[in-house]
């Protein structure tokens, strides 16, 4: 059981401290590297920092940095940078330290709210090549200067 657990652990996705955790990549300074969004910090502090400084929006648009919220799997929350729309509840996404240590580039990830307003998603886990079972709430889209959305 003991092992199990701890293998468990490992495959959880890592938490995105901007100092350290798991390696020297981590989510959200490489998120701040590879779009237009400078915000700092934990990732889960990134959708109130934006406010009144960035657009946000509740679709997604190329560019934009997506919000993962803080919760027992993601402590410090997640950001990714959206690379491609492919649909109304489908995105490419590069991002940082979903699997520890690692940059993903092209990652699927799925809207899977009742809105389809991109409140909750499932993310692409490429050591089972399918989309995760868990599902996990997400603030919303951090959009780069002229991307169209209400500065609030």
């Amino acid at each position: 059981m003991r092992i199990y657990f701890c293998l468990l652990v490992l495959l959880l996705p890592a938490a995105c401290a901007s100092d350290g955790w798991h390696g020297s990549v981590q989510c959200a300074p490489w998120a701040r590297e590879h779009s237009e969004i400078a915000l700092k910090g934990n990732a889960a502090t990134w959708w109130g920092q934006a406010r009144g400084v960035y657009g946000r929006s509740h679709q997604p648009r190329r560019g934009a940095v997506i919000v993962f919220r803080a919760t027992h799997r993601l402590p410090e929350g997640h950001v990714s940078v959206v690379r491609e729309v492919k649909g109304s509840r489908l995105i490419l996404v590069d991002q940082a330290n979903w699997r520890p240590g690692i940059v993903d580039y092209r990652v699927p990830v799925m809207d899977v709210s009742r809105r389809n307003d991109w409140s909750t998603v499932r993310v692409w886990w490429a050591p089972i090549r399918q989309m995760g079972r868990t599902t996990y709430p997400v603030s919303g889209f951090i959009l780069p200067v002229g991307g169209d959305g209400e500065i609030s």
